[in-house]
């Protein structure tokens, strides 16, 4: 479903990500994860078309459906089928859970059965919001509103859903909930691709993953496999092979 082939961009003179090379194949899960300062948003950001690189040298191909859709602005790629899910949620805080889920389907308003079969997509994989959908989105709290910046996402009926640090600032127990839900969707036929930075976590549930180190895929696999890749285990998940050990004790010597 979608191919991105050595891809390379930045800000201004800056190149932050120099080459990614990843694809994502239909109804699967795929994990980006990496460390903070990796490349990890900046990539995500390229992919759904909010940053084009200008003032540097951007090179590297994106194919989405077989189509090149390389450097196609957000508003294209969202009509295609590529939606974002962004850091932080970004949701509108004045308006109701009710409004925000209706300005996900912006594009749609006026085909009012799309409209409603998506509204009872979303409160069915979210009954939460069902019960808020009323209540001012400010007022959520923090997994909640990360449900909610799902569920608007899911109004444009993507085909990819692009989730961006789906984690931050959340308790375990909610980032837990997050990724069964990310596992649901696609047990329903959803493609997910995302971008996280607690490895373990989004490495349980995905398919497939890569892992970015400094605007470079330096791994892949199958996500089972990173799980237990040594580097990946000592560089992420903070268990030591067995040479490190030993090392460390002989340097306390």
């Amino acid at each position: 479903m979608l191919t991105v082939e050595g891809l390379a961009t930045g800000y201004g003179g800056a190149r932050v990500v120099h080459d990614v090379t990843l694809h994502v194949d239909e109804g699967e899960v795929v994990a980006l994860v990496g460390s903070n300062g990796a490349g990890k948003t900046t990539t995500l950001n390229t992919l759904a078309g909010l940053h084009r690189g200008s003032g540097t040298r951007r090179r590297g191909r994106v194919v989405f459906d077989g189509h090149d859709v390389s450097g196609m602005p957000a508003a294209r790629l969202m009509r295609r089928g590529m939606v974002l899910v962004p850091e932080r949620r970004q949701v509108w805080p004045e308006h109701s859970v009710g409004d925000n889920l209706l300005l996900g389907a912006f594009s749609r308003r006026r085909d009012k059965t799309f409209v409603g079969e998506r509204l009872d997509h979303c409160y069915t994989v979210f009954p939460v919001l069902a019960d808020r959908r009323r209540q001012p989105a400010g007022t959520l709290s923090g997994g909640e509103q990360q449900m909610l910046a799902i569920a608007r996402a899911l109004m444009t009926a993507p085909r990819l859903l692009m989730l961006d640090e789906p984690s931050v600032g959340l308790a375990p127990l909610i980032v837990e909930r997050i990724f069964e839900v990310v596992a649901q969707l696609r047990d329903d036929g959803l493609t997910v691709l995302v971008v996280e930075q607690m490895v373990g976590t989004a490495l349980g549930v995905a398919d497939r993953g890569y892992v970015l180190e400094r605007g470079r895929t330096v791994l892949d696999g199958r996500a089972r496999e990173l799980l237990t890749d040594p580097a990946v285990q000592a560089a992420y998940l903070g268990v030591r092979s067995d040479t490190q050990a030993i090392d460390e004790e002989v340097a306390a010597r």
